[in-house]
């Protein structure tokens, strides 16, 4: 009895630690609670229940008396869908019998000690392009590609790096949006570029919360409510902070 408790406490360290990284690595919360969901079962479980929240999972096992249930914190969130995908792909290796929970167990610790993320330079560089195409894409001239290149591209390097220091990031997003706007500023009164509200756009598109929204109307639709509205609510937040840093700019110059 007692080994047959110790592995299902592990199982359900699994789970959790399953749906941690996916929740943290921006993953929506029905894609959370179902692979967790599939993951106990894929060990014989077959009574498991979850309740994810962007800020935390509890979940819940009734193979073993008392039933067992335990609640895991979630602080940082960040977009990871390389992480996700690796999640997954543990899942359906569980699911077909191909891992064991201690071989499950051990492969998703060591993901959580590994960041997958790109190279700052890279994300610097990719940020940078986004924002010049985005341009383009919004109907602004070709006079303005490189201002929007270089904005887009600093505005999120000081978003980056502003993030390590202030751990709040409405403050970070608010401040990255007013160097954005100071900056196009500067490159329409060096007569480098033409049209200060092409550039702003294009400039700000990496920090838009897209993936944040997409995720707040997916949970609504799916009946998970307090995280659709919660997420939404984050996207607001972020739309706001970057609303009100480019306001600031062009109210006061």
């Amino acid at each position: 009895m007692k080994t047959e408790l110790v592995e299902t406490y592990e199982i359900m360290e699994v789970c959790l630690l399953a749906g941690k990284l996916m929740l943290q690595s921006g993953g929506e919360t029905y894609r959370v609670e179902d692979t967790m969901t599939r993951i106990a079962a894929s060990f014989g479980v077959e009574q498991s229940h979850s309740y994810v929240t962007p800020t935390g999972i509890v979940f819940s096992i009734e193979a073993v008396e008392p039933t067992k249930t335990k609640l895991i914190r979630i602080v940082e969130r960040t977009t990871d869908l390389t992480k996700v995908a690796q999640v997954n792909s543990i899942s359906r290796r569980i699911s077909s019998g191909e891992l064991t929970v201690s071989e499950a167990h051990k492969l998703l610790k060591d993901m959580e000690r590994v960041s997958v993320s790109y190279a700052l330079w890279i994300q610097v560089a990719a940020a940078s392009i986004s924002s010049a195409c985005f341009l383009i894409m919004f109907q602004g001239g070709w006079n303005d590609f490189i201002p929007a290149l270089f904005t887009g591209g600093l505005g999120y390097t000081f978003f980056v790096y502003l993030h390590r220091i202030v751990q709040i990031k409405f403050f970070a997003e608010f401040l990255s949006a007013t160097m954005i706007g100071l900056l196009s500023l500067l490159f329409v009164w060096l007569g480098i570029g033409n049209e200060i509200d092409k550039i702003i756009i294009g400039s700000v598109m990496p920090l838009v919360p897209g993936l944040l929204i997409t995720n707040a109307v997916r949970d609504l639709m799916a009946g998970h409510l307090v995280s659709g509205l919660s997420k939404g609510a984050e996207a607001f937040l972020t739309a706001f902070a970057i609303g009100s840093g480019i306001a600031v700019v062009l109210s006061l110059f």
